[in-house]
């Protein structure tokens, strides 16, 4: 069926829009233009061999088989079998060539949004939900490769058919293309409805299947649930009912593709009663002969079929349309933190200085930061602590520059991050996110993510600086070891370890540590931070922190609460204030077990 085509009123594009979605990539197909070129000599040649059977058969009959002329005959047929093998041949040189040049544009624009995906802030990921942009990569490329791969060569070829077919009816009978283009106004009509009903009923078929799928999951990954409370009958109740809306609504689709599909198929029989009864007459009076009247019927195809088969490509190319839309919104977002034109490289060290920071997120109503300024001189380690939600891993992110700040600035060495080459940038300041995501590949290739040039020296040097060069040699294969996908190999603290060995690598000189150490079992967390104080040494540091045992190793401490910094000190010094921090101190301290 044809459900694929569905898109919905919000997603239709506007006549303005189509013509610049359709410029544009015309622009980015540019490489491929001979091989589309080649696609549209294949669809001219096979379509004038289409239209070129009937006018043999009509010079068969009646210069052949009327006139009694067998070489005319002969030659009728001869010349018939000889378009139909050249259409062959051309025929699928246009699939060969039509898809060559689609996928190969697919491919460009499967690269081209995965890049501006990459280059993108962490601000666009707070507003783009991670599902919604793989659909990006999925669902609309689909969309286009079934556009590409059928759709635009059946388009073009049952236009450019439509358009010669009522030229070659005029040409053999002005009296008989009347009467064939009689039932088209009809034809028209019923295309238009088709258009809209098999619209609306292929969207509620996505969305039936939704929720079938959804009830599917549900069951499926709740099923120790449902069996402790014996709910399995009114699992099985809830998916019948899904089950059962879906099939009403295929049923319903079908029925709506019937209706047209048959109306169609009738118009053509009864168009070519018409011509048959027209024709007899015409052939009667002298006006046309035999021949032509047979190939008025068998042209009737070719003036029906095409317009049957745009009505049903419309939805499709709305569709595409639509997806590639969405497609050219990913590309044309500019991310929020970008490299300046006139951008300097950060000095190998200095202190890094917050100044009057306020910040919110994109999908945030309230600041995340409001006017706050400190400085993590040179060396120096500076925690972080306060509530949940407080904002003091906002902070670290700003410091970092993985945002900017919406007011305020943040320095390194007196310039501004603003201002500094992102290469530079990542070089001086590294973070060490709370779970240590690894990509599928071995260790070795995990720990050249952070330097891709690195040797095998500059990595064992690395992981020797953090003593834990011998716990990964123990492997069976040692850093070869294959750590699957996001490590689900590696337990989480030797997932967090490799994280801390790519930091390490790129030997930063200021850390920033959000939670590094936070959901960790004892045993792992022992190894853990022995390996994050050896990475800490000789580095400024910007820890985020729930332990007070990481707070007190710090040079100083802010205190973020309700967006605000309220406190800065030393240890000692806050917990003679008796403040935020004391009472956080002395949470913790209640919180331990007594001996």
């Amino acid at each position: 069926m044809w459900g694929g085509g569905a898109v919905s009123e919000e997603d239709r594009v506007s006549r303005d829009e189509a013509r610049n979605l359709l410029r544009r990539t015309l622009a980015m197909a540019a490489p491929f233009r001979k091989t589309m070129l080649a696609a549209l000599a294949c669809v001219i040649a096979v379509t004038l061999c289409t239209l070129a059977g009937p006018v043999l058969v009509r010079h068969g009959i009646d210069a052949g088989i009327r006139a009694k002329n067998t070489r005319s005959l002969n030659i009728s047929v001869v010349a018939y079998i000889a378009v139909t093998c050249i259409a062959y041949c051309f025929g699928r040189a246009q699939y060969i060539f039509i898809n060559r040049a689609g996928e190969n544009l697919l491919r460009v624009l499967r690269l081209r949004v995965f890049s501006q995906m990459q280059k993108q802030s962490m601000a666009f990921y707070d507003r783009e939900k991670a599902g919604v942009l793989v659909a990006r990569m999925t669902a609309d490329i689909e969309s286009m490769s079934e556009l590409v791969q059928w759709g635009l060569l059946q388009f073009i070829s049952a236009g450019f058919l439509l358009f010669l077919a009522v030229i070659l009816l005029f040409t053999l009978s002005w009296q008989l293309t009347i009467v064939a283009l009689l039932v088209m106004p009809v034809i028209f009509a019923a295309s238009i409805k088709f258009q809209r009903d098999s619209n609306k009923a292929y969207l509620d078929v996505r969305e039936r299947v939704g929720t079938n799928l959804s009830a599917l999951q549900e069951g499926i990954t709740g099923v120790r649930v449902i069996q402790a409370y014996a709910r399995e009958e009114e699992q099985i109740r809830r998916f019948r009912a899904s089950n059962d809306a879906l099939y009403k609504s295929h049923m319903h689709s079908v029925k709506v593709s019937m209706w047209y599909f048959g109306f169609v198929e009738f118009a053509g029989i009864f168009a070519s009663a018409l011509i048959v009864g027209m024709g007899g007459w015409l052939v009667h009076r002298g006006s046309v002969s035999v021949g032509t009247v047979v190939a008025f019927v068998l042209l009737l195809a070719n003036l029906f079929d095409p317009v049957q088969q745009l009505s049903q490509l419309y939805n499709t190319m709305q569709s595409a349309g639509a997806a590639l839309k969405k497609l050219y919104g990913i590309m044309d977002a500019v991310p929020e933190v970008n490299e300046s034109i006139s951008a300097v490289d950060l000095p190998e060290h200095g202190d890094l200085v917050v100044s009057g920071a306020t910040f919110t997120y994109a999908t945030g109503a309230q600041p995340a930061l409001c006017n706050v300024s400190i400085a993590v001189p040179n060396g120096k380690r500076l925690a972080l602590v306060g509530p949940t939600g407080a904002g003091k891993s906002t902070l670290a992110k700003l410091m970092a520059r993985l945002y900017d700040p919406n007011v305020g600035s943040i320095t390194y060495g007196g310039v501004n991050l603003r201002d500094a080459t992102m290469q530079s940038l990542r070089e001086r300041i590294v973070v060490v996110p709370q779970e240590g995501f690894l990509f599928n590949g071995t260790i070795r290739e995990n720990l050249r993510i952070a330097k891709s040039e690195a040797t095998d020296a500059e990595i064992e040097s690395a992981l020797h600086a953090l003593g834990v060069y011998e716990r990964f040699m123990a492997f069976p294969e040692g850093l070869d070891t294959e750590v699957h996908e996001r490590g689900s190999r590696l337990s989480a603290g030797e997932r967090q370890l490799v994280s801390l060995a790519r930091a390490a690598l790129v030997d930063p000189a200021v850390l920033v540590l959000d939670e590094a150490t936070s959901n960790l079992d004892p045993g792992t967390e022992k190894d853990v931070e022995a390996a994050l104080e050896a990475l800490m040494q000789g580095r400024s540091v910007v820890v985020v922190a729930h332990r007070l045992t990481t707070v007190q190793r710090a040079d100083a401490i802010g205190v973020v609460d309700h967006s605000e910094l309220v406190e800065w000190g030393t240890h000692s010094e806050l917990v003679e204030k008796n403040g935020k921090y004391a009472a956080l101190v002395n949470a913790w301290n209640a919180s331990q077990p007594t001996r």
